[in-house]
Parts: structure tokens; C-alpha cells; sequence
């Protein structure tokens, strides 16, 4: 894989589009990426993972908006690299799901995340869902995005504690970075069958003790079954069978004894009952004997009584005909007198004299038409009288109506009169508000620009002080390097000038001369008072070289300052405090006025549309007015007209002598009596010759019923109580005649001769002393059939359960043997599972391959040592990490490490661990990789010995991108890419 270029937008520290040109960065192999704390260094590697995986790596993840908080609102943060992956050359352009504000209105609304995935090689389907770029990505690297975060972007922090780290924890990294799943199934697979396996034989061996218990229960026993339960259940099962048989010889003869028992006990209550019968017949018929007479009597009382009922009925019909008659006389004599009370009624009775007859109909009914009809022609008008007081009550309706229409016409007519000036007004206001909003655009740069002319004045003040200071330190630093250099010069020439005498000082009779080969040496040379020696000239070396980095460091720092002096000087515009605060002082007050007025143009037209809609409204209301005050005149004249003509019809009926009502109601009564009267005297011809009738039919009917007269009739007439009474008793003699016979004559009773005696109690007694022995045999023999029978079925179930339990029993024991080694304990003497193992072998590889650089960065001294062997306190082993030391020949903890060392091992870890990954990842090559800090622990040596381990890297083309503040490597590595912070977001500066 091979980053060219990437552009970011609106993402974490970076407001506007910054891009980066990786193939130019990296064209020597090494780059260095580099800015103040903040500035947005990580994010240059966190946009790189955005676009590859669509996440950030690490705690980075959670809870971090991907939107840069500098941004402008409604900015979208978006996230372009181009790149080349397994020889396919794509770009991928991603957006994340972030919230922008309304289009109208307040608030937020959620913008989903957007990607894409170009091929520019010409070939393949450009893609533009989501899950399938990732799909795309993972398979062209090989790798997952927990292993790519490890392998390309080495967090250096991250492998500092796993160097550290106890053997759990270093597990749980190797777990994300290796696919260790099939392996944990394996394990899951023998724990899962291991406690099913303990559930089944559990369950089984639960369900032997259930049925061991139940066989023992059913036996009556308490103990539990021996260790062969099946021959135990047996041999109860056969004691039992023992005691059934018994059982059922003693219920045989328990039984034949209640049966004879039984047969004398039903003789002696048979007998005792004939006996009783007997008694109790022959008393019912003497006491029938005796009460013969009184029945004589009152079966004569009551065919009396039935034969006057019929009589009693005709006499009751006449007397109602009678009292009927009455009725109708009494209603004749009222209705008259209603008719009295009034001259035409008075006329009438005097037209019709004389008593009631079938021709008063022919008298009466005329006249009574003659008032209906007069009262007919009076409703008429007085419907007419109801409708002219709906005409004066719907005038004065009218009236109210046309005063209101008048009065809103004049309103509407003044209103519409003093539109067109608040519609002037409200137009110069709408056109102050469209050209404040024109304007506000410029006037929020002029504000933004001046708030940061502002603050980089302020900056300025500080930042120009602090870079005087430096340059006096500079100046300080450099002549102490000048004097550093002539004492180390100095030193060196005092040396070579006694030289010699440092040559003598190793002399030794008998062996050669470094110089000139004689093996004597007759007059060696003597050190001069002021010679230098080797030591002496390294001290002054050392002193040199510190006071060069201290030169150096410095210098560094008076760049840094005088880049971000001038920087701020060019944002202030060289400007003082004082006039950068009031010129934005101004700019605010000019942004808010434009910004007040343009925030209210949309009221503004709203209120001038308002305006002319209402212009049209009056100018509908206006019409309508005046079209409902025609209408009200027009109507008005209409109701005047009907109610003149309905006054002149009712004072033509009246006359003036009374009202409509009162001489309509005098008719109607007029009616309603003579009515009244001619209905009363037909009714009185009707019902006087019915009564007559009546009369004459009740006396025929008590002389046909053998009766003197009606009088002795109604004398016989008996209540229907006093019949039933009789009747019953008639009936009642007659039953019991009839059962007296027929028990006497039952051929049992009548052999009895009176001296018959029958013992009940003695033969119930020798009954129930058989029925009790007979129950006891039962319970007993009933008990024992199913005893013998529960034995035998739980018997039968418990030794197929024992059958099934032998061989889950032997089976279990095997696989918990296997589950335990394979899970780290039992036989297994590393206490290493499965996965453990597996991963004990990768971090194997990783200490190999990690070796080789370390041994490189440590000058041979140190290489990383695997360790499989078990923890203390029974902790599982096989990812133990420690550390060779060449010098000592010891092997120690990686705790024991320096700073510096420490960093070079967490590098040379981080560089194995992703071989090892690439290989497992299918051995793709990674040809950009990032490192990120941990350079600051390093010495000068050290530093050497780990840029030539980064020259190593980048042989073959690879790129390496170093992320640090270390000051030294600015001067090591010249192409750079410089992340500046500032107040409206970070900017991106390369040297190269």
C-alpha cells in the first residue's frame, strides 16, 4: 500500500481544505511531520484511517466530532486520499454523519455519513455504499482496521505498555491484531459439550436417584439403594410379590363370610316391614269407617253450588247493565247543562224536546257543522295574525342589519384611505433590510479579519518579547560554542604536540616501537609540563559538542519564534493593540447593525405583502356592504307591503267587537258540547235496553237450574275455595280406601296371621362385624397389589435409567479430561489454552522479528526473549516477554529498562509485530507507514542507531513518516511537513 496525496476539509483541527502530497513529501523515503502540541499533528494520520476504514484510531474514536469546530456553518467535513492498494490505484472520498444548522428555522438537523471509491486504473465499478467500500478496503490490505492502526500508523505509547504489560493484558492486543476466533470456538466447543455432557449425566444420574427413591418409597422403606441398584430393586420387588399373595387368600374368606351375613340381615328386615304395613292398613280403613256420614253431606253442599255458579253469572251481567244505564242518564244531564250556559246553546236543547231517541242525530249534527266550519275561517286568520308579527319583528331585524352594514362601509372606506402611506413605509423598509444583507457577507470577513488582526496583536506582544530573549540566548549559546570549539582546538594541538611523549609513556623493553619498529629505546620523549592527554581532549570534546546542541537547540527555537513572529506580524497588518481593538470594535458594530436589519427582511416583505393583501380584502368588504345594504331595502319594502294587506283582511272578521281568539274559542266549545250531547243521548238509547234484557235472562236461567227464584240461587252460591276443600276430601277418602285394599290383599301380607315377630338389630349387628373384618382384608390385599405393582414399574424404569447412565458416565470423564487440557489445566503442565498457545506462537514471531532491529538500535547489546513457562500463583503462561542483556549474559524484565531504551524497544516491538502482521495478512507490502513520538528519550547514539534502522525501512522504495517535536530531527531529516495552530484553525506548511 502507497499513499499519494490527500485533501482534508472541515475535519478536527482544520477549518478550510489543507492538502498533502505524499509522493512529493516522501521522495527520499523519509519524512518528517512535525508542530506545536494541539496544532493537529494525529489528525493528519486520523484522516488517513477516516478514509481507509471510516473511524480514527484508538480512544480517538469515542465521543470525538470528526467537524471542525473552526469550520463555517453549514460546512461539510469531508476527507479525499488517493492511494495505491494491492496494485490498484483508487481514491476514496468519505464524509462522516455530522450535525448542520436548519435551513430555516433554529436548531440542528443530522447529515448521514457519505462515501465513495473511484478506481483510476480504468477498471472495476466505482462504488458508493458504505459497507461495501469497507468490504473493498479490508480485502485489497489483507487486514482489519485494529491491525492497520498497529501495523501503518505505530502508536508508540501504545507498545510502550505492551512491553510492559502482564501476560492478560499483552493477550488482549495480540487478540485484536491475530484472528484467534477459530481457536476460541474450539475451546467454546469443548466447554459447551463438556457442560452439556455434565447436564445430561447429572440429569441422568438424577433421574437413578429419583427412581431409586420412589422403588424405595413404594416398598415402605427409608434407606436408599446399595451400589447395585437394579439386583437391590429386585429382590424387594419379589417380597413384595410374597405378601400379595397372602393378602388375597385372607380378603377370599373375609368375603364368603359377609355374603351369608348379609342374606339373614335382608330376611329380618323383610319380614319386620310386612308386619308394619300390615298394623298401619287395617287402622286407615276403621278410621274411613267412622267418617262415611260427613261426607254425604258435603258432596250434596257442593252440586248445589255448581249448578247456582251459572246463575250467579247471568245476575252479574244484569246488574252491570243496569249501573251502565245509570251512567249514560248522569252524562246526559252534564252535558245539557254545559249547553245551558249559552244562547245558541240554550236554542239548541229547546230545538230538540223529549226523551232520548235514534232521531235526535238528524236534529243536532247540522248545527254542529254549521260552528265547525265558522271556526275553520277563524284559524285562518289568526295564522295571518301570527305572520304580521314575524313581519314587525323581521323589519326591526333589518333595521339593526342595515346599520351595521353602514357603519362598516364608512369604516372600511376611512381604513382603505390610509393604505398607500404604510404600504411607502413598509417598502423603504424592506429595501434597508435586502441591502444590509448584501452587505453582511463582507462585513463578517471584515469582523472575522480583524478579530484575528486582533488577537494576533495581542500574541505578537508576547511572542516579539520571547524572541528577543531567545536571540540574546542565541547570541550566549553561540560564543560559548566558539570558546567550546577553541578549548577542544587547543586541547588537540597540545596533544599532538606531546604526542610523543604519549607514544613513550607505552613503551616497553623488548617489544617493537608503534612507530618506527625498534625494540630499544634509548632516550624516550618527556611530557611536556602542559600536555594534553587523551582524556583531556575528550572531556573538551564532549564539552563542544554539548554547547554545538545547545547551539542548535536554541537556533531551532529563535526560528520557531521569528516564523511566528512574522506570521502574527502579517495577521496584525502591523498594526498596534490599540488600533486592531478599536478598528474591530467598529467591525463588530458595523456587522451587528447590517445583521439586525437583514435578520428582519423576511418580516419586513411579509409585512408589505400583508399590506396589499389586506388592500384587497377592504376593497371585497366595501362590495359586500354595499351589496347587503341593497339587499336590506329591498327586503324591507317587500315585508311593508304583505303586513298592510294581512290588517285589512282580520279588522274586516272582527268588526271591532272582540278578538279573533276569543270568538274562535266560544265557537269551538260550541262545538264540543253539542257534540257531547248528542253522544250522551244515543248512548243512554243504547245501554237502557241492554239492561232490560239482561234482567229478563237471569231470572229464566235460576228457574231452569231448579231453583225457586234467583233469591235461592244466589243463596246456593259457594266460594270456589270451599268446592276445592270438598272435592279433595271426597278424593282424599277415595285414595286411601283404595290403598288399604290393595295392601291387604298382597298375598306376603295376607299369610301373615298377627304372632309374627322379626329380630333386626341382632342380625345387623353380626353384619357389621363381618363388613369391618371384609374391609381390612380389602385394604390390606389392595395395598399389596400396589405395592407389587409400583415395585415393579419403577423397578423396570429404574434399570433401563442405570443402563443409560454407565455409558454417559464413562464418556463424560473422557471429554472433561480433554476440555481441561485444552483450556490450560489438567494434564496441561504451561497451563497454556489453546488460544494462549496459538498466540504464545505469534508473539514468538513478533520477538524474532523484533530482535533483529533491536539487537541493530541497542548496538548487539539487547534482543527480546519468549517465554512459555506458567506464572506465579497458577497464572497461565506463554506470552512472557523479557529482555536479553549481551553485556551481563542475563535475561530481565523489560521494566528494568531506561527511557531511551525503552523507546528503542517499544520501536523495534511496533516494527516486528507489524511483520508479522503483514505476513499473516497475507504478505502485503506496506509502502507507507507512519511513527508517532517517543523520540525525545533517545540520546545522540541512540538517535543514530534508530535513523539507520529508519533507513532500513525505507529501502525499496518504502515511505516512512515520522511524527515528533524533537527538535534534532528537523536538522536530520529535511523534508518536512510543519502543522501550525491558530485561532481559526490549523494550516499545513511543507520543506522540503
Amino acid at each position: 500500500m502507497r499513499l499519494h496525496s490527500i485533501e482534508i476539509t472541515a475535519f478536527g483541527p482544520f477549518a478550510d481544505t489543507v492538502a498533502v502530497d505524499f509522493d512529493d513529501l516522501g521522495a527520499d523515503g523519509l519524512f518528517l511531520l512535525h508542530g506545536q502540541t494541539g496544532a493537529g499533528k494525529t489528525s493528519i494520520l486520523d484522516a488517513v484511517a477516516f478514509a481507509l476504514y471510516g473511524t480514527v484510531p484508538g480512544a480517538r474514536a469515542d465521543g470525538r466530532r470528526l467537524l471542525s469546530d473552526h469550520a463555517p456553518a453549514g460546512a461539510a467535513p469531508k476527507v479525499c486520499l488517493e492511494a495505491t492498494i494491492g496494485g490498484r490505484r483508487l481514491r476514496i472520498e468519505r464524509s462522516p454523519e455530522f450535525e448542520r444548522p436548519k435551513k430555516r428555522g433554529v436548531g440542528t438537523v443530522k447529515q448521514q455519513a457519505k462515501a465513495t471509491l473511484l478506481w483510476l486504473d480504468g477498471t472495476g465499478e466505482n462504488l458508493s455504499r458504505i459497507p461495501e467500500i469497507g468490504d473493498v478496503v479490508k480485502g485489497l490490505l489483507g487486514m482489519s482496521a485494529e491491525q492497520f492502526f498497529q501495523v501503518v500508523l505505530l502508536p508508540q505509547g501504545e507498545f510502550a505498555k505492551f512491553l510492559r504489560a502482564p501476560s492478560d493484558e499483552r493477550g488482549k492486543l495480540l487478540e485484536r491484531l491475530f484472528d484467534t476466533t477459530r481457536f476460541g470456538d474450539v475451546e467454546q466447543w469443548f466447554r459447551e459439550r463438556r457442560g452439556s455432557g455434565a447436564k445430561a449425566l447429572a440429569e441422568q444420574q438424577k433421574a437413578v436417584d429419583v427412581l431409586a427413591a420412589k422403588v424405595a418409597a413404594a416398598a415402605g422403606i427409608e434407606a436408599g439403594a446399595d451400589a447395585e441398584p437394579v439386583e437391590w430393586a429386585r429382590r424387594l420387588l419379589a417380597d413384595a410379590a410374597d405378601v400379595r399373595d397372602s393378602a388375597e387368600v385372607v380378603h377370599a374368606d373375609a368375603r364368603d363370610t359377609d355374603r351369608v351375613n348379609r342374606a339373614a340381615l335382608d330376611h329380618a328386615v323383610a319380614l319386620a316391614d310386612r308386619i308394619r304395613r300390615r298394623g298401619e292398613a287395617l287402622a286407615d280403613r276403621a278410621r274411613l269407617d267412622v267418617t262415611e256420614p260427613e261426607r254425604t253431606a258435603i258432596l250434596a253442599e257442593r252440586d248445589a253450588a255448581r249448578r247456582a255458579q251459572l246463575v250467579a253469572v247471568l245476575d252479574r251481567e244484569a246488574a252491570g247493565a243496569a249501573a251502565e244505564s245509570a251512567a249514560a242518564q248522569a252524562e246526559l244531564d252534564s252535558t245539557a247543562s254545559v249547553l245551558a250556559r249559552s244562547v245558541e246553546g240554550r236554542g239548541l236543547l229547546g230545538e230538540v224536546p223529549g226523551p232520548p231517541d235514534e232521531s235526535d242525530r238528524a236534529l243536532i249534527r247540522p248545527r254542529c257543522e254549521q260552528w265547525s266550519s265558522e271556526v275553520t275561517g277563524l284559524d285562518a286568520l289568526i295564522d295571518q295574525q301570527r305572520r304580521l308579527s314575524e313581519i314587525v319583528s323581521r323589519r326591526e331585524t333589518l333595521e339593526g342589519k342595515r346599520q351595521t352594514a353602514a357603519a362598516e362601509l364608512e369604516g372600511v372606506v376611512a381604513e382603505r384611505a390610509a393604505l398607500p402611506i404604510m404600504v411607502t413605509e413598509a417598502a423603504a423598509a424592506v429595501a434597508e433590510s435586502e441591502k444590509a444583507a448584501a452587505s453582511l457577507p463582507g462585513l463578517r470577513d471584515a469582523r472575522d479579519r480583524a478579530a484575528d488582526a486582533l488577537a494576533a496583536a495581542r500574541e505578537l506582544r508576547s511572542r516579539s518579547a520571547e524572541l528577543h530573549q531567545l536571540e540574546k540566548t542565541a547570541a550566549q549559546r553561540h560564543t560559548d560554542h566558539n570558546l567550546a570549539h577553541e578549548a577542544l582546538l587547543d586541547v588537540r594541538a597540545r596533544r599532538i604536540a606531546g604526542m610523543a611523549a604519549e607514544l613513550a609513556a607505552r613503551l616497553v623493553d623488548g617489544d617493537p616501537c608503534e612507530v618506527c619498529g625498534a625494540v630499544a629505546h634509548p632516550s624516550p620523549a618527556r611530557p611536556e609540563p602542559d600536555a594534553a592527554t587523551e582524556d583531556d581532549e575528550e572531556n573538551a570534546h564532549a564539552a563542544e559538542r554539548r554547547a554545538a546542541k545547545a547551539l542548535t537547540e536554541v537556533r531551532a527555537a529563535v526560528g520557531d519564534a521569528a516564523s511566528a513572529v512574522a506570521i502574527l506580524r502579517q495577521r496584525s497588518g502591523d498594526s498596534c493593540e490599540d488600533e486592531s481593538a478599536a478598528a474591530h470594535a467598529d467591525a463588530v458594530r458595523a456587522h451587528d447593525t447590517a445583521e439586525s436589519a437583514a435578520t428582519q427582511l423576511e418580516g419586513r416583505r411579509r409585512a408589505v405583502a400583508d399590506l396589499h393583501e389586506r388592500d384587497l380584502a377592504l376593497q371585497a368588504r366595501e362590495r359586500e356592504a354595499e351589496t347587503v345594504l341593497a339587499t336590506i331595502a329591498r327586503d324591507d319594502a317587500v315585508l311593508a307591503s304583505e303586513a298592510e294587506e294581512i290588517g285589512c283582511r282580520i279588522a274586516a272578521a272582527v268588526d271591532g267587537s272582540e278578538s279573533l281568539s276569543v270568538k274562535r274559542e266560544h265557537l269551538a266549545a260550541l262545538v264540543r258540547a253539542a257534540t257531547a250531547w248528542l253522544d250522551a243521548r244515543l248512548r243512554v238509547v243504547q245501554v237502557r235496553s241492554v239492561a232490560q234484557q239482561r234482567a229478563r235472562e237471569a231470572e229464566a236461567a235460576a228457574t231452569d237450574g231448579g231453583f225457586a227464584d234467583l233469591a235461592h240461587a244466589r243463596a246456593a252460591l259457594r266460594p270456589a275455595s270451599r268446592i276445592a276443600e270438598i272435592d279433595y276430601e271426597i278424593r282424599d277418602a277415595e285414595n286411601r280406601k283404595a290403598i288399604v285394599a290393595a295392601v291387604l290383599a298382597e298375598p306376603e301380607i295376607d299369610a301373615l296371621t298377627g304372632n309374627e315377630v322379626a329380630d333386626v338389630e341382632a342380625a345387623r349387628g353380626v353384619v357389621d362385624s363381618g363388613a369391618a373384618a371384609l374391609e381390612s382384608a380389602l385394604a390390606a390385599a389392595t395395598e399389596a397389589h400396589r405395592r407389587h405393582a409400583d415395585i415393579a414399574s419403577y423397578a423396570s424404569r429404574l434399570e433401563r435409567a442405570y443402563e443409560a447412565l454407565v455409558p454417559l458416565r464413562d464418556e463424560q470423564a473422557e471429554l472433561t479430561a480433554l476440555a481441561d487440557v485444552v483450556a490450560g489445566g489438567g494434564a496441561n503442565t504451561r497451563r497454556m489454552s489453546l488460544r494462549s498457545y496459538v498466540l504464545a506462537a505469534r508473539l514468538e514471531e513478533v520477538a524474532e522479528a523484533a530482535s533483529e532491529r533491536l539487537r541493530r538500535m541497542s548496538g548487539g547489546r539487547y534482543e527480546f526473549v519468549h517465554s512459555d513457562a506458567a506464572g506465579s500463583h497458577g497464572k497461565r503462561g506463554g506470552l512472557g516477554l523479557d529482555i536479553h542483556d549481551e553485556y551481563t549474559g542475563s535475561v530481565r524484565s523489560t521494566k528494568t529498562l531506561s527511557g531511551g531504551e525503552s523507546f528503542q524497544a517499544s520501536l523495534a516491538l511496533a516494527l516486528g509485530l507489524a511483520d508479522v502482521v503483514a505476513a499473516e495478512a497475507g504478505g502485503v507490502v506496506i509502502d507507507t507507514m507512519f511513527i508517532d513520538e517517543g523520540f525525545g528519550t533517545l540520546d545522540a547514539d541512540a538517535l543514530d542507531a534508530v535513523m539507520g534502522v529508519l533507513d532500513e525501512l525505507r529501502a525499496g522504495g518504502r515511505v516512512v513518516g515520522v511524527v515528533s517535536h524533537v527538535d534534532e530531527l528537523r536538522q536530520r531529516i529535511p523534508s518536512r511537513l510543519h502543522v501550525l495552530r491558530g485561532r481559526t484553525g490549523s494550516t499545513v506548511q511543507v520543506a522540503g
